[in-house]
């Protein structure tokens, strides 16, 4: 190995060996904070704390506080903010006998303790209790992290020392690798660590995209709780594992449009972001009887299979994992509710903005023979790439410049391993499988291409030849504007809607609960609110227009405010501000604490409503009252009822499932799968 090489193992090997870890700290550590999603703009941003859960006299209490870069905790007297984390640990211990915490002398010298209910005592320093120490890491953001070595911290996982850090809301540990180093166009196979040091300070390569990598089997975990060993069990966190979207052709696990520290800290789950291969090198599939397509399915359940293997050593609970993604990661979660390779791998599912149906969605939730795909994609592909001929079409495609390859092939396929049906099987056993699922109001618009030509007649043929039945008036009412354009879009809207998600994602909900595939009760959404993406799709109906009133953007606005596909991201993560957004009113607060509450909830009971005590215990007033006010009630086989998500909630917020009348005129009916 060369020196240079050498010098580096050596200086990673002493820099791990000097990080604190929660096994040389002989401690459990979880980061307490009073998390309101306006990070650094919080009035609460500064009440967080460390809570080393083990046992300790008070010097080694200060030895601990001082490993990990940081002082004993110094309670405000009285103050909500002491109040509040007192609770939080109050909820989180509940039957420890807890009765006393080392936190900072007052007068610097003498030992003290504070118990659950803020009272400040001078106690024997040979005592032994848990401890609270500052946390005083920086927030990070979407454009800047600090991982410099005061706030970095130690896991032992996967046959390797890991190095991660903290920032003010999580312990986090980017860019691990999860399989090893694969040639393209085969499967996976589990990277089992290297019996040494690694770092996983940065978020490792996206895969190919146009930019990116082929080497890219990376993903990044977000954790509340660190254990002092994988032999705990209590305390463990369920694990919300995300796919993202991106038409199977686009993004990344690293997206900080999904950073999980948020989701992590204020929902108590650990969170686990994901790569996978895209287009052509993600899904091809050949007659060749080896190349069968799914490749990045299989790296989706590969990395499932790390996590269950190896995220005790993050705080995560193996055996309540959900599984959630939107767009093609809904697809993603829907295709491995279908798959034999996944099966009794996670216990709940939460699909986002799941597409189906007709036109542009039908392949999202169609699995093509591999004989089908080759007509639609694989012979162009092979044709352009000059390997139609070839005595091996696969090793001649393993030798073309990654750029040429295209991102045409991007379609799950009925390959007989990862997937063994040409659809999802809503007639079968059941899945074991606990299910949330649902859409945005105008979900389809940002599919549908501009109309150029402002006539009756253009109107329809501008539907019809984007793969869409010409609507009848009677069912796709024109809305009341003298906007030619707004009210196409209008129609369009609800049409493509209607037929890439709403129809699809009902249908699929009934014939579950009918035939007890979903078990015996579905949690079904629509959302009325959204916080669109600003870097995509860019269609002005899609964000709250502005005004001298509404500078960021009215969300109430009647007119010009449609709800569309990837509007629920940033609030489901928790990340509007911390991405550098405005809160456009008084009501965006509240509801992306809802939504980010809701889904955290179904993570840890299977249930969108939140425990009341756990929600008490953290000050979250206004979700306390939505649940209150208008609490989640699932559809069950004899009833098809939906949450409608909007802000304020107030009154009964529950519907029947919507536009029957115009799903069955689609030919995508509620009982589309029986």
């Amino acid at each position: 190995m060369p020196a240079g090489a050498l010098a580096l193992v050596a200086l990673l090997a002493a820099a791990v060996s000097c990080t604190p870890s929660t096994h040389d700290l002989r401690t459990d550590i979880s980061i307490v904070r009073d998390n309101d999603l306006l990070d650094s703009k919080s009035p609460s941003a500064n009440n967080s704390a460390l809570f080393l859960h083990s046992r300790m006299s008070f010097s080694e209490a200060k030895v601990a506080c001082n490993k990990l870069g940081e002082e004993l905790w110094a309670p405000a007297s009285g103050s909500s903010g002491t109040k509040k984390i007192l609770s939080i640990i109050n909820y989180q211990e509940p039957d420890t006998g807890l009765s006393a915490i080392w936190v900072a002398p007052k007068d610097g010298n003498t030992p003290t303790t504070i118990n659950l209910q803020g009272k400040v005592s001078s106690t024997d320093p040979s005592a032994t209790n848990p401890v609270l120490c500052m946390q005083t890491a920086p927030f990070s953001n979407g454009v800047s992290q600090d991982n410099t070595e005061r706030w970095q911290v130690g896991a032992h996982s996967n046959n390797e020392d890991v190095l991660g850090f903290r920032d003010r809301n999580s312990f986090r540990f980017q860019g691990m690798r999860f399989a090893t180093k694969t040639e393209r166009f085969a499967y996976p196979e589990m990277y089992r660590g290297s019996a040494g040091n690694v770092t996983a300070l940065e978020f490792g390569s996206p895969c190919y995209q146009g930019f990116g990598s082929e080497d890219c089997h990376f993903l990044n975990v977000y954790t509340p709780f660190l254990p002092r060993n994988r032999g705990v069990d209590g305390g463990l966190r369920p694990v919300m594992f995300w796919m993202h979207g991106g038409a199977f052709t686009s993004g990344f696990g690293s997206d900080p449009l999904f950073d999980g520290g948020n989701l992590a800290s204020r929902g108590d789950v650990v969170v686990v972001t994901i790569n996978y291969r895209l287009g052509t090198l993600g899904y091809l599939a050949l007659d060749d009887g080896e190349t069968n397509g799914n490749f990045g399915l299989a790296d989706q359940i590969l990395a499932l299979d790390w996590v269950r293997k190896n995220i005790r050593d993050f705080g995560g609970d193996p055996d309540r994992i959900t599984v959630f993604g939107q767009s093609a990661g809904a697809a993603s979660v829907r295709a491995m509710m279908a798959s034999p390779k996944a099966s009794g791998k996670f216990a709940a599912a939460i699909l986002m903005s799941n597409l189906g149906g007709i036109a542009y969605g039908e392949s999202y939730s169609k699995y093509y023979s591999i004989e089908d795909q080759l007509k639609l994609v694989g012979d162009a592909i092979l044709r352009t790439t000059k390997c139609t001929n070839a005595t091996s079409q696969v090793k001649c495609l393993r030798k073309v410049p990654v750029g040429s390859l295209g991102a045409g092939a991007r379609y799950l396929v009925n390959d007989g391993v990862y997937l063994t049906t040409d659809e999802l099987n809503l007639k079968g056993g059941p899945l074991n499988v606990h299910v949330l699922m649902g859409i945005a109001s105008e979900d389809g618009l940002p599919f549908l291409s501009f109309p150029r030509n402002r006539t009756v007649v253009n109107d329809t043929q501008w539907l019809t030849s984007q793969g869409l039945p010409a609507p009848p008036p009677r069912l796709f009412p024109p809305i009341e504007t003298r906007n030619k354009t707004r009210a196409a879009f209008g129609v369009g809207a609800q049409l493509a809607t209607d037929a890439m998600f709403r129809c699809i994602d009902q249908a699929t909900v009934f014939a579950g609960l009918d035939s007890g595939v979903l078990g015996s009760k579905v949690y079904y959404y629509e959302l009325e609110r959204t916080y669109q993406t600003p870097e995509w799709p860019k269609i002005d109906l899609c964000q709250a227009p502005k005004s001298k009133a509404h500078p960021a953007g009215d969300p109430e606005s009647p007119v010009d405010n449609l709800r569309c596909h990837s509007g629920e991201l940033l609030p489901v993560f928790g990340n509007i501000v911390r991405q550098g957004n405005q809160l456009r009113d008084e009501y965006d607060l509240p509801w992306e604490q809802y939504l980010l509450d809701a889904f955290t909830s179904f993570a840890r009971t299977y249930d969108p409503n939140p425990e009341k005590e756990f929600l008490k215990a953290r000050g979250f007033e206004s979700t306390l009252r939505a649940l209150e006010q208008s609490p989640w009630e699932p559809a069950v086989r004899d009833e098809m009822t939906m949450k409608r998500i909007d802000w304020p909630m107030e009154g009964d917020m529950m519907r029947d499932f919507k536009d029957l009348e115009q799903c069955k005129f689609l030919g995508l009916p509620l009982d589309y799968y029986i």
